[in-house]
C-alpha cells in the first residue's frame, strides 16, 4: 500500500514576503486636497506679487529707457546705456565705495559688540531679563527716530549730550566739536552700530545657548580655562551664527537710507547708493538712470540674500543632525 508523499515547504517560500499591494493611483481628489491646503496662502502670494514683483518689473523696463521727467517727449529706448553710465559715473562709483565702507564698518563693529553683550547675557545674574530688554530696545526703534535721536540729542554742538559730558568733565574750556561736520561718515556709522548691535546680540546669544553643555563641562574637567573654551569650543560653534549675522546685517545696511538722509542729507561724502538713487530720481528726474542703479542694488542684495539663505539652511541641517 502506497502512502501519499508530501513535499516539505521550501525554506525560501516561508521567508518570502507577501505580495505588496499596488499603490492606488493619485487621482483628482489628491490634487484637489493639495490645492485646498494651499488656498489660504494664495491671497498673501498675490499681495506679495503685486507689491514687490510688479514694481520691480516696471523698474526693470524703465531702466532701459532714456527718460527725464522734465522732457517726457524726448523719451527713447536706450538699451544698456543707463547701466553703462551707472558703472562709469564717478559719483555713483564713489557712492558704491561709501556703501561698502559703511556696511563693512557697521557690520564688523556690531558683530564684535554683539558678541561681547551675548557673552555677558549668557551668564546668570540678577536682573538679566531687564538688562536684555533694555539692550534690545535700540533695535525696536523706528530708523528715522533713531537717526533724529542721534542728530539732535547727542550730536548737536549746542545742547547735545556728547558736548555736555565734555563740559561736565573738563569745564568751560572743554572742546565742543561739531560731530556731524567733523566726522560725518563716523556719525552715521555710530548711529547704525548702536541700532544694529542688539540684532547681532540676539543671533549670537541664540548660538551660545545652543552649545552642547557636555562638551563645555568635559573641557572644564580637563582643566581648560575660559579663554581656551571660548577659542576652541565657543568660537567654532558660533561660526555659522556669525556668518548669518554678517549676511543679514549686510542686506539691510546696504539698503539703508534713513540715517544718511536724516543725519547728513548725503553731504560731506556720506552719500551711499540708496541716497544717490534718491537724488537721481527725485532731484535729477532721471528715471531711467535711477531705475538702472536700483536694479543693480537689487541684484547685489539678492546675491547676499542667497548666501544668507544657504547659511540658514546649513544651520537647520546641523540642528537636525545634532
Amino acid at each position: 500500500m502506497s502512502t501519499p508523499t508530501t513535499t516539505a515547504p521550501d525554506a525560501h517560500d516561508e521567508k518570502r514576503p507577501p505580495a505588496a499591494r499596488p499603490a492606488a493611483p493619485k487621482g483628482p481628489p489628491n490634487r484637489l486636497r493639495g490645492w485646498v491646503t494651499r488656498a489660504p496662502l494664495l491671497p498673501a502670494l498675490v499681495f506679495l506679487i503685486i507689491v514687490t514683483q510688479l514694481p520691480f518689473a516696471a523698474t526693470l523696463v524703465v531702466s532701459f529707457f532714456d527718460w527725464n521727467a522734465l522732457y517726457p517727449e524726448a523719451r527713447s529706448f536706450g538699451g544698456f546705456a543707463n547701466y553703462q553710465e551707472v558703472l562709469s559715473d564717478p559719483e555713483l562709483r564713489d557712492s558704491v565705495v561709501t556703501t561698502a565702507v559703511l556696511t563693512a564698518v557697521v557690520v564688523l563693529v556690531s558683530l564684535v559688540l554683539g558678541l561681547l553683550l551675548a557673552l555677558l547675557l549668557d551668564r546668570s545674574f540678577r536682573g538679566r531679563g531687564v538688562v536684555r530688554t533694555l539692550l534690545i530696545a535700540p533695535f525696536l526703534l523706528v530708523p528715522v527716530a533713531a537717526a533724529l535721536l542721534w542728530k539732535h540729542v547727542l550730536y548737536n554742538p549746542e545742547y547735545g549730550l556728547f558736548n555736555g559730558v565734555l563740559s561736565w568733565l573738563f569745564g568751560d574750556d572743554a572742546p565742543q566739536p561739531e560731530w556731524v561736520a567733523e566726522m560725518p561718515l563716523g556719525a552715521v556709522e555710530m548711529a547704525l552700530i548702536w541700532q544694529w548691535t542688539p540684532f547681532m546680540m540676539l543671533i549670537l546669544l541664540a548660538g551660545l545657548q545652543s552649545r552642547p553643555a557636555d562638551s563645555i563641562e568635559a573641557a572644564r574637567i580637563d582643566g581648560a580655562g575660559a579663554w581656551q573654551i571660548f577659542r576652541y569650543l565657543t568660537l567654532p560653534h558660533l561660526r555659522r551664527y556669525l556668518e548669518l549675522g554678517a549676511l543679514l546685517g549686510s542686506i539691510y545696511i546696504v539698503q539703508n537710507f534713513d540715517a544718511v538722509f536724516t543725519i547728513t542729507s548725503g553731504g560731506l561724502g556720506t552719500a551711499n547708493l540708496p541716497y544717490t538713487i534718491y537724488q537721481t530720481f527725485y532731484q535729477g528726474h532721471e528715471y531711467g538712470l535711477a531705475s538702472a542703479a536700483g536694479v543693480l542694488v537689487v541684484i547685489g542684495s539678492l546675491i547676499i540674500a542667497t548666501l544668507a539663505l544657504r547659511v540658514v539652511s546649513s544651520l537647520f541641517r546641523e540642528e537636525v543632525r545634532a
